[in-house]
């Protein structure tokens, strides 16, 4: 017993040939030379399991297969269509269809390889997967926000057998949800090698049910799947090391593996004077689970974790290890600019870190499990996270997805809320209620150590729906005079309360007067939605009401589809803090005022009003400081006392030149912030986000593009058309500008930016050695900078 082979993941995204368009797939329906599958005749065993997957396709068709890597969305790369049958409801999709594509890849394994498992791991694809191996159907999903695994070991070819074919069908004609998707394998795929016994998928599950600064219980279950057809007795070593790699504890215990099934152990550990994970200080350990069999290691298994507390209250809010806690959250789709869904890693890093520079200490994967990455990284990072199930769905499917999610995601530490539906038709009702009743009793009995809850839009008091998860979700408990959530405070004072999504607050990055026709709206936010208010609210309600224990603000970026108020042109939502590239607006500084310490001062709107010389403007500031004095051109217009969860505004009568604002502690100046005339564009600066990526094929480098006048300022109305030229150990994977109603491809080397700004996002190759940007317009100074890649 026993095949020694001890487990190997790898990244399973290189080297990927993709066909848009649809291939019919013949399928075996009778052996004995009497198969009929094709219009040549019958064919020999293993013949028709080629033909479908070989260079040419079906017959002496000539398929073009497109080389690429993974991840991948081929919805991007499309025209923009105006069609209102594209998604849930007009333009929710973001006018680009979707259809149908194929993703090829041939792989070859030795001939010693027989007899350990083999197991493909998709972790998402936008559409209905179906996946064929060698010609053999493997199975399909449906399903884009959740992963599925298929276990090849009998199909695939070892050796002298040939190469191993994999072809994934992505049927992305449908939509789940309103807003973009994407099409394609838009996450990793991984390869796993194992032996037959081994840690089950998702095998190993750690709680910290008591947690004291003098020491904690760590309990770790853990489930070994034996896929031999005997019995076995086993041994499983489990060791605990701290962030250093230093062994703190372990301990071994032994069982009998029944053949094909699953065995669960379960180990207990104490950790003296732990360290505890916290926004702060997200500090993780690491368990390591080695199984033996006759003193050979058959498995050794990594899971990463942290010893935390934590606890709700109807009245003061969430605690984190004790200590009280306001959740600034922030609720977020996946997209982003230049590539639709398809995020390398360190897009998906970089995303979580503006939104932490803004002050957040909270992520809302709306409306659908994230990606395991991002988890991991918030983890590292000290993110706080309310985790989503898809949809109110307790079928067999609905089930398996919510199951799959919640074994996948329940050791990180960053997760501390299970949100089970988002604004689902039937909440309030009888029939809402039981099938959320059921999913909530299936979250409780695989992890009881969070609390479930509902982002609730209407029917939060009928029929006992919200009765069933513990925590109470408020989308826009604004909507009431009196505010929906907090009189429901005071009719339900036990109700653990949140405030799952916030604001919905429309503004288009640099626009200050609402423009339907180009469908622009206005920063100073005169254009809000009727369902929502301005973040100034928003945040408001939940200092005066700690009840609601924090704010998930609708949304840290804009995101493709969905384009309230207006539709087309626009192409997606006005709702960001940020646009799609992560520009910031003027409300992200409103939320870095009341989010964090550091002294910050923001001054809004840009001073670039040629013929409105004479008029008054009105002039808003955000500030964290006592006091800040307004002054243009040298001369003070007052200073005012600072309300930190709202906002200054002076009446200035126009002049070109500078209006600085000054924050004051104490009466010392601390922070500070001008706006000034620009003059005509003049060249082009580059601002990558840093100097040196890795030589791993998907490091990407974000390099932030701005037009710029003769002495150095940002031209706050330029849309000058730039061209990006890209060589060396890199290339180009996407542009964008943040300009709603923009229809330019992502994927081209022009792009227009969009009041002074665009974005061009810069991919390391697998090589090490230098990048050379450059970026040219007519009539503009070029820039250049040189990106570095190393060997990892």
């Amino acid at each position: 017993m026993g095949t020694g082979t001890v487990r190997s993941k790898v990244k399973f995204d290189e080297n990927w040939g993709f066909y848009k368009g649809e291939l019919q797939i013949p399928y075996a329906v009778k052996g004995g030379m009497t198969g009929g599958i094709t219009d040549t005749g019958a064919l020999r065993e293993g013949e028709w399991l080629d033909i479908a997957f070989n260079d040419k396709g079906m017959g002496e068709q000539q398929l073009e297969w497109t080389a690429l890597s993974l991840p991948h969305d081929w919805c991007v790369e499309q025209q923009y269509v105006q069609d209102g049958q594209l998604g849930a409801r007009d333009g929710s999709h973001g006018y680009l269809p979707g259809g149908t594509g194929f993703y090829r890849k041939t792989f070859e394994l030795p001939a010693d390889a027989a007899g350990s498992k083999w197991t493909v791991h998709f972790d998402g694809v936008s559409g209905t997967a179906t996946v064929w191996v060698n010609g053999h159907l493997i199975g399909s999903h449906h399903g884009g926000y959740i992963g599925s695994s298929y276990d090849l070991s009998d199909v695939l070819r070892y050796g002298g057998e040939g190469s191993n074919v994999i072809l994934v069908k992505v049927d992305a004609t449908e939509c789940e949800g309103w807003w973009y998707e994407g099409c394609g394998i838009y996450r990793h795929v991984w390869l796993e090698n194992t032996d037959r016994l081994h840690v089950a998928e998702y095998g190993t599950y750690i709680t910290t049910p008591e947690v004291a600064k003098e020491k904690a219980v760590v309990s770790i279950r853990t489930r070994l799947r034996n896929d031999y057809t005997e019995g076995m007795p086993v041994s499983l070593r489990t060791v605990i090391y701290d962030a250093d790699g230093m062994q703190i504890c372990a301990d071994s215990a032994d069982a009998f593996a029944d053949w094909h099934a699953e065995t669960e152990l379960e180990q207990s550990f104490e950790v003296e004077q732990p360290m505890l994970w916290g926004i702060e200080s997200p500090y993780l350990y690491r368990a390591e689970s080695v199984v033996i069999y006759n003193g050979n290691e058959l498995d050794r298994y990594e899971t990463v974790f942290g010893i935390r507390s934590i606890r709700f209250d109807a009245e003061e809010g969430f605690f984190l290890n004790g200590e009280p806690l306001l959740i600034k959250g922030t609720c977020n789709h996946q997209d982003f600019a230049g590539v639709g869904v398809a995020l390398p890693d360190s897009l998906i890093e970089y995303k979580l870190r503006l939104l932490q520079e803004m002050g957040s200490n909270a992520y809302r994967s709306a409306h659908h499990p994230p990606t395991p990455e991002l988890l991991d990284m918030c983890d590292r990072m000290g993110i706080l996270v309310m985790d989503e199930n898809r949809k109110l769905d307790s079928s067999p499917e609905g089930l398996s997805h919510l199951e799959r999610m919640l074994y996948r995601d329940r050791n990180h530490p960053c997760v501390i809320i299970w949100n089970l539906e988002n604004e689902e038709v039937l909440e309030g009702t009888v029939t809402g209620a039981r099938i959320l009743k059921t999913l909530a009793d299936r979250t409780r009995r695989i992890d009881p150590t969070r609390p479930t809850s509902a982002a609730m839009n209407h029917g939060w008091n009928e029929n006992g729906y919200n009765d069933v998860v513990e925590i109470t979700g408020y989308n826009y408990g604004h909507r009431d005079t009196h505010n929906i959530d907090i009189r429901d405070h005071g009719l339900y004072p036990e109700r653990l309360m949140i405030g799952s999504e916030c604001a919905s607050y429309t503004a288009t990055r640099g626009i200050y007067e609402d423009d339907p026709v180009k469908g622009y709206c206005s920063e100073y936010g005169t254009n809000i939605p009727s369902w929502g208010c301005t973040p100034q609210q928003a945040w408001n309600d939940l200092v005066n009401h700690r009840f609601l224990t924090g704010v998930f603000m609708w949304t840290g970026f804009d995101y493709r589809g969905e384009p309230t108020p207006y539709l087309w042109p626009c192409i997606n939502s006005h709702f960001g803090l940020m646009d799609t590239c992560g520009f910031p607006k003027d409300s992200y500084y409103y939320m870095q005022a009341v989010w964090k310490d550091e002294p910050m001062v923001h001054v809004l709107p840009h001073w670039n009003w040629p013929g409105s010389e004479g008029k008054p403007v009105e002039v808003r500031v955000f500030s964290n400081t006592e006091t800040v004095e307004l002054s243009l051109n040298g001369r003070s217009l007052g200073e005012q006392q600072v309300d930190r969860n709202g906002y200054l505004s002076w009446e200035v009568i126009y002049e070109p030149g500078e209006l600085q604002a000054i924050g004051k502690r104490g009466g010392v100046a601390i922070a500070e912030n001008a706006v000034v005339t620009a003059g005509q564009p003049h060249q082009i600066a580059l601002f990558p986000d840093r100097l040196a990526g890795r030589a791993d094929g998907s490091d990407t480098i974000p390099v932030r593009v701005a037009v710029l006048d003769k002495y150095g300022y940002v031209v706050p109305t330029a849309d000058n058309e730039i061209r990006f030229e890209v060589t060396g150990a890199g290339a180009l994977l996407g542009l964008g500008n943040g300009n709603p109603s923009s229809h330019e491809p992502d994927k081209s080397p022009l792009r227009r930016a969009f009041n002074g700004w665009c974005l061009a996002l810069i991919q390391a190759s697998h090589e090490a050695g230098s990048i050379q940007v450059r970026a040219v317009s007519t009539g503009l100074a070029s820039a250049e900078v040189v990106l570095q890649v190393t060997a990892e």
